[in-house]
């Protein structure tokens, strides 16, 4: 493999290669050799030097804040308060979650790439290996110097977080036999369990990944002394987790199961969940029976907290205001009220009154993974609620989700309609929307690797071991758009494409009200539009909303030992619905959904003015733009985000359109 240089021995130890210009190849070597084989000590000897020679404290002149950070973190070493290695973490724990995040801001305020080398190389060593690898990725996402990184698919680094413990029980008796092996993967529960037909998209590596990565783009902690504010963090963790539940929704359909209904403190707990799989290190994750009842949960919070914290935020949403800290109030009854009650619900660093009002969100994670051992008594380990590596398995993840939607929704509904000046694009209208293709889905097979799951010793061959995986995909098709611009001059407009299931389970139609609420936002672009006629081309590979599969590890180290980068930005985030799951999965005979397209004004719309030609990445519907403003001025969802009074206000508009489509599955 390439080999790392080296200049000169230091006072401190070696000193590793400062990355001259764009050497994105070297980077992205450094970082799949701090990750390969998590949980064993490093095995590259460059790495391996510097992790016994270097000492953080010797240089604080390579740190941003003058080594602050690192004189915390080495200091919590030497007291022997860190997490021990080879023990489980979870980010909801709050003293394993300021742990982590020493690292982290370790390695943020590294000034060079080589200095943040040596300090991810130094502290692997000697850290929880899920504190390091959480550490790591979001530092790498965050930094600047970790621009052109693709940071490997968290489900070929801690497989045992995204497969069941048959796969992994497998590959180690391959690995013992020294026996390549392929270990098919089937998704958790039987026939019996109703809920096992849409297991495919909740347990999709992809979808898991998706979750976990939008948690790292965008996490709770998160405060703007790392380096740049999160625009309107509340409202993406809105709409994000609205669009994975109503997209959850139109799969329940899909499979004749009514959409997911909202969980209720003083309720049971209907779906029960048995995951099936193992920590690598802490023992099984634990079931949980149908039909419990929430119990309060010892040194986490109480049914009742969470029914009083629930009661405070609907409140607000009927007061119209927020409490703020010094008892002022923050009117939330306009375009940014969704972003200040995103931040109180979830709760983030953001929240205006985390005192009042709590944290409904990531409190409710906990509630629901210790609800198998409330008072601790077996001591097991954390429920697969407590990670967002494994959540959406858990059906309840999805009914927690829906009770939270249905908050936001209320807030929703307490806004004016838009006036039909607010919605119209004047001199622009569309004169159709079509699909090229049929909208058409099937399941595929797909690998991924368990090397990683593996332990590995010295002077034992690596061998070929592999999960292989049914998963969702789509046959490729474009959105076809006839739009007239009557203007006389060009214009900007912002395409918006939205897929609406036209009935419920039961085969009622839904009513505008309620359908407006399960609109899965299948893209959205810019586009100039030339005076006259235009038809508007747009390939589902390129939706906004979805990100391609993330390369595998092998073929990222592979890549790196020959010099060579991918150089495609859209590898470089991992948030995104897999594009392959852009469509939902449909049924045999076709399921109907209306395909809704809006033009609106871009002139307005668009931060950029250069959207047109500036993707932002390629999947910023749902996941932002690093370290910029979101490139929409738009509330998230709009012209669907709020009540509509009449249906005649759309037909009447004549920037919307809106066509009656089939989605077909056909088994292969």
């Amino acid at each position: 493999m390439r080999a790392f240089v080296f200049l000169t021995l230091l006072a401190f130890g070696l000193c590793w290669k400062t990355v001259q210009g764009d050497d994105t190849a070297q980077k992205q070597q450094d970082v799949n050799h701090l990750l390969w084989k998590i949980y064993d000590k490093l095995q590259f000897p460059e790495l391996k030097s510097v992790a016994l020679s270097f000492n953080p404290e010797a240089d604080l002149s390579s740190y941003k804040d003058g080594g602050h950070a690192v004189h915390r973190l080495v200091q919590e070493y030497t007291d022997g308060r860190l997490l021990p290695q080879k023990t489980w973490f979870s980010l909801f724990n709050e003293r394993h979650r300021e742990e982590a995040l020493l690292l982290f801001d370790v390695l943020i305020q590294s000034k060079t790439w080589s200095s943040l080398i040596q300090n991810a190389a130094y502290w692997r060593e000697r850290m929880n290996e899920g504190q390091f690898v959480y550490a790591l990725y979001t530092a790498i996402i965050h930094s600047d110097l970790g621009h052109g990184v693709i940071l490997p698919p968290l489900y070929e680094i801690t497989p045992h977080l995204f497969t069941n413990s048959e796969v992994i029980q497998k590959a180690y008796t391959a690995k013992m036999r020294n026996t390549p092996g392929k270990f098919e993967m089937k998704f958790t529960g039987t026939k019996k369990n109703k809920e096992q037909r849409i297991a495919y998209f909740g347990e999709d590596i992809g979808m898991n990944l998706h979750h976990v990565t939008w948690h790292m783009d965008y996490p709770f902690w998160w405060e703007d002394k790392y380096g740049h504010n999160l625009d309107r963090k509340g409202e993406l963790f809105f709409w994000a987790h609205h669009q994975l539940t109503v997209r959850f929704g139109a799969e329940r359909l899909s499979n004749w199961l009514d959409v997911v209904d909202e969980l209720h403190w003083e309720k049971p707990i209907v779906e029960g969940f048995s995951p099936e799989a193992t920590y690598k290190y802490g023992g099984e994750f634990p079931s949980r029976p149908d039909n419990i009842l929430f119990q309060d949960v010892e040194g986490v919070a109480r049914v009742r907290d969470m029914i009083i914290t629930e009661s405070r935020i609907r409140d607000a949403i009927a007061h119209g205001y927020i409490l703020a800290k010094d008892g002022s109030t923050i009117d939330i009854m306009n375009d940014s009220g969704i972003e200040k009650l995103g931040d109180i619900i979830e709760s983030s660093m953001y929240s205006s009154n985390v005192q009042y009002y709590g944290q409904l969100h990531n409190l409710a994670h906990v509630m629901l993974g210790r609800q198998s051992d409330p008072q601790g008594k077996y001591n097991r380990p954390p429920g697969v609620m407590e990670h967002f590596e494994t959540a959406t398995r858990d059906p309840s993840f999805f009914r927690l989700h829906k009770y939270m939607d249905n908050i936001f929704k209320e807030h929703k509904d307490s806004l004016p309609a838009y006036t039909t000046e607010e919605l119209l694009f004047p001199g622009v209208s569309v004169l159709g929307i079509d699909v090229d293709r049929d909208l058409k889905t099937y399941f595929e097979d797909y690998e991924f690797d368990l090397r990683n799951a593996v332990d590995s010793a010295q002077g034992i061959q690596e061998v070929d071991l592999k999960a292989n995986v049914r998963r969702l995909n789509h046959q490729e098709f474009a959105f076809v758009a006839d739009v007239n611009n009557n203007n006389g001059r060009n214009v900007l407009a912002t395409f918006r494409i939205f897929l609406c299931p036209q009935y419920d389970n039961n085969k009622i139609e839904y009513t505008l009200s309620d359908g407006q609420w399960q609109c899965i936002e299948m893209d959205k672009f810019w586009k100039n539009l030339s005076p006259g006629s235009n038809r508007i081309t747009r390939r589902s590979s390129e939706s906004s909303v979805t990100i391609p599969d993330t390369p595998s590890f092998q073929t990222l180290i592979d890549a790196a030992d020959a010099g060579r980068t991918f150089g495609a930005f859209q590898y470089t985030r991992s948030c995104g619905i897999p594009n392959r799951m852009l469509l939902p999965k449909g049924k045999k005979d076709g399921m109907e959904f209306a395909l809704v397209l809006a033009v609106t004004d871009g002139s307005y719309d668009a931060v950029h003015g250069a959207a047109a030609v500036n993707e932002d990445g390629g999947n910023h519907a749902h996941c932002g733009s690093h370290g910029e403003p979101y490139p929409d001025k738009r509330p998230m969802g709009f012209p669907l985000d709020r009540h509509i009074p009449d249906k005649r206000v759309f037909d009447e508009t004549p920037n919307f359109k809106y066509k009656i489509v089939k989605v077909y599955h056909e088994e292969r």
